[in-house]
């Protein structure tokens, strides 16, 4: 996975996913949503088969970049506790 940076200020991010999916990109998106002082996280795919996926984060209070951070590190920490459940069975 790759992130390519396309705009940034103070409360905008717009960044591509290179290499990813919907699958990916909706947990991503739906992380970025409960960050608090996320206002509007979403994403497109323009072609589905050839088409990177282009983030766009706008918050209010809390830097965008910071807000990702946040986002990714709550993923992971949900994705290591699936994983530990998972070896439970």
């Amino acid at each position: 996975m790759e992130i390519k940076i396309l705009e940034e200020s103070k409360t905008k991010l717009t960044f591509q996913l290179l290499g990813e999916t919907h699958t990916f990109c909706n947990a991503v998106k739906n992380e970025l949503l409960s960050v608090k002082g996320v206002e509007i996280a979403t994403y497109r795919i323009d072609h589905p088969l050839v088409g990177v996926p282009q983030f766009l984060i706008e918050t209010k209070g809390v830097e965008p970049r910071k807000a990702l951070k946040t986002a990714l590190k709550n993923l992971q920490k949900k994705a290591d506790e699936f994983k530990a459940a998972v070896k439970k069975l």
